[in-house]
């Protein structure tokens, strides 16, 4: 009973009583009223009342235009950008924040109007539109005259010609690949997730295969993130053509060439060594990621394949096979994320543009064969004849080629391509050359831009000081040690990178082929430092790869006689072969102690207890491994006596 008491008092005592105006008459149990509450006090610390940053207005000015200079120079990159009011940069820049100029203050009313004005009164022939009409009209009949008395004919304005009314054209669905909305959400989620964005280019049209609108959408919206232009595929073209364009792309963004393959890949070395300086410059984050991009079949999977040394990801020699995005682990600190492929829209591509781009798949191609014409006028006609062996039309004539109809025919017939009543099948045939043209199989490239001649002055400039620095240093007997080049006006920084080292795929006419330029040859920067880092997988297994096949090409291989020697032998053939085995096993233990007599004395003590990647073969003796083996198999008495026994 007194239980229940306590309870019920409990109860009562933690409901506040409140009168019938809603009023609070006795408070419950722990709750505070306003007589409790005591008034605070705030620190008086400059963090409450006072600016946390205080900078001069001259130190503003000097900000604004020291940094306007490298805010988009691709070859710098701005550290803590957070921290940093760029804002100022920004609504400068911008001309929807700049505030209106005051006119009062440029042309104050005293001087505008009144008998002191200094305003020209404005000039204007016609008063009204009619007048304005046949002044326009005047003109035009005075530029037909004399037009037609110089022999020129005037093209109609496009206002003044009637069209006939037509139905709009139906586009098929297969040349809106890579437009969807899907693979914009793919490319956007990858922009947002990377620190560096890799463009992917395709050698043969690097112009061609460069996504304008991505790239002003990144140095618009996403001026923090470094971007590096790829040329792929170098190895379908001439050296001297990616030389020319690596020069033409240099000034707006890193440009290096690559050639992705498993066993003979170029410019490995050079792209993870960029990467490294990047995780070097991003060292307050714990790792970078390195976004892909460019269009569809251009090689992004590929690179990153060649990069991890193993098939990481999905590759076809058609567009299309990348679908979402993809994170691969590098290292420990970069990540790569792998991207479909996006075809920017142009008003500038057509149907036939965008297939011999290789962004459609052929065999999906509703008519291929009328893509065929402005792919003979792209290629020329000898290429065309060694590829398919098929006779120049004109011998004494070699830039004539073939109709499209007339080439179709020929190849259909020499392939057996036929349909009912032996007539040619024109698309399977237009499917193979367009199918051969994607995969690099017909030589072709479209010429790089001339170089300019500002180009040309500054690199002559620097060819006449190195040779004068030459000079001056062999007349006074010492070394120049650094590059002259570093000081020339203009100078880009960039890897360097030996082009003629890359081994070509097709071959081409000598009308096509130019000698390098100094610069793209000498020393390549593939050849260091490509080891990746805290024990990761080798950066680049050309080096590795190449001193395997040395070694097992070196290698001996044994053969049962070599092992089992003399069994159709006399016993004491064998005996003597034993001996002489003996005496060989003696030797070449001697030979071992010798090379471990002369092998180097103990090195300097680490320093840490990360040990630097090497390489395997370099250290051990592969060559050797089975040689004393061997030579204990020679001494086994062997022949129809031991057998006996």
């Amino acid at each position: 009973m007194q239980s229940k008491q306590l309870a019920l008092k409990c109860s009562m005592e933690a409901s506040p009583s409140v009168t019938e105006t809603e009023r609070l008459s006795k408070a419950a149990a722990f709750q505070k009223g306003e007589d409790e509450t005591k008034p605070g006090r705030v620190q008086p610390d400059r963090r409450w009342f006072g600016n946390t940053r205080v900078i001069s207005q001259t130190a503003l000015d000097h900000f604004r235009t020291s940094l306007a200079t490298k805010k988009d120079d691709p070859y710098s990159v701005l550290l803590r950008r957070n921290k940093l009011p760029m804002a100022l940069l920004d609504d400068a820049s911008n001309p929807h924040t700049q505030k209106r100029s005051h006119i009062v203050d440029t042309e104050p009313f005293s001087e505008t109007f009144g008998p002191k004005a200094q305003r020209k009164r404005p000039r204007v022939e016609a008063s009204d539109f009619e007048e304005l009409g046949k002044l326009g009209a005047a003109a035009a009949d005075e530029a037909s005259e004399a037009a037609t008395a110089a022999g020129h004919a005037i093209e109609p304005l496009a206002s003044s010609i009637v069209e006939a009314q037509t139905h709009a054209d139906y586009n098929e669905p297969i040349y809106a690949k890579g437009t969807s909305r899907r693979i914009y959400g793919e490319l956007y989620k990858v922009i947002d997730s990377s620190d560096v964005i890799l463009h992917i280019l395709d050698a043969r049209d690097p112009i061609g295969t460069l996504c304008e609108s991505v790239l002003e959408y990144i140095k618009k919206e996403k001026a923090h993130k470094q971007v590096v232009l790829v040329i792929n595929k170098c190895d379908l073209v001439p050296n001297w053509v990616t030389a020319r364009y690596i020069q033409h792309l240099t000034p707006r963004y890193p440009t290096i060439a690559f050639h992705a393959s498993p066993n003979h890949s170029f410019g490995k070395g050079s792209l993870i060594q960029l990467l490294r300086q990047f995780s070097q410059l991003h060292s307050d984050k714990k790792q970078i990621s390195v976004g892909f991009m460019g269009y569809p079949n251009v090689g992004k999977s590929s690179v990153i394949n060649t990069l991890k040394s193993g098939k990481v990801c999905r590759v076809a020699p058609v567009p299309g096979e990348t679908k979402v995005w993809q994170y691969i682990t590098l290292t420990r600190r970069i990540y790569l994320i792998d991207c479909p492929g996006i075809v920017p829209t142009s008003a500038h591509d057509t149907q036939t543009s965008t297939v011999l781009k290789g962004v459609v798949r052929v065999e999906a191609l509703p008519t291929p064969s009328e893509h065929i014409p402005a792919l003979l006028t792209r290629v020329k006609p000898l290429y065309l004849s060694r590829t398919y062996n098929i006779p120049l039309p004109n011998p004494d004539d070699p830039s004539q080629g073939w109709e499209a109809e007339v080439l179709l025919d020929k190849l259909a017939r020499m392939k057996g391509r036929l349909l009912k009543h032996g007539e040619p099948d024109m698309d399977s045939v237009a499917k193979i050359i367009l199918s051969d043209w994607v995969r690099g199989r017909i030589p072709f490239f479209v010429a790089p831009p001339e170089r300019s001649e500002v180009l040309n002055r500054v690199e002559e400039k620097a060819r006449k000081l190195k040779a004068k620095n030459a000079s001056d240093a062999k007349g006074k007997g010492k070394a120049v040690d650094r590059d002259v080049g570093e000081e020339k006006e203009g100078f880009l920084p960039g890897v360097k990178q030996n082009l003629g080292s890359i081994m070509q795929k097709n071959t081409f006419l000598a009308e096509d082929i130019q000698p390098l330029e100094d610069e793209f040859t000498g020393v390549d920067a593939d050849a260091d430092g490509e080891g990746e880092e805290d024990g990761s997988p080798s950066g680049s297994g050309d080096e590795a790869e190449r001193d395997v096949g040395a070694g097992e090409e070196e290698e001996e291989e044994l053969t049962w006689n070599d092992v089992f020697e003399g069994i159709q032998q006399a016993p004491d053939e064998s005996r003597a072969d034993a001996g002489q085995g003996l005496a060989t096993e003696e030797e070449e233990d001697e030979d071992m102690e010798e090379e471990e007599d002369a092998a180097p004395s103990k090195g300097p003590r680490m320093s840490t207890n990360k040990r630097k990647a090497s390489n395997f073969y370099s250290t051990a003796n592969v060559k050797n491994k089975n040689r004393k083996k061997a030579a204990h198999m020679k001494t086994l008495p062997t022949g129809k006596r031991q057998r006996r026994r």
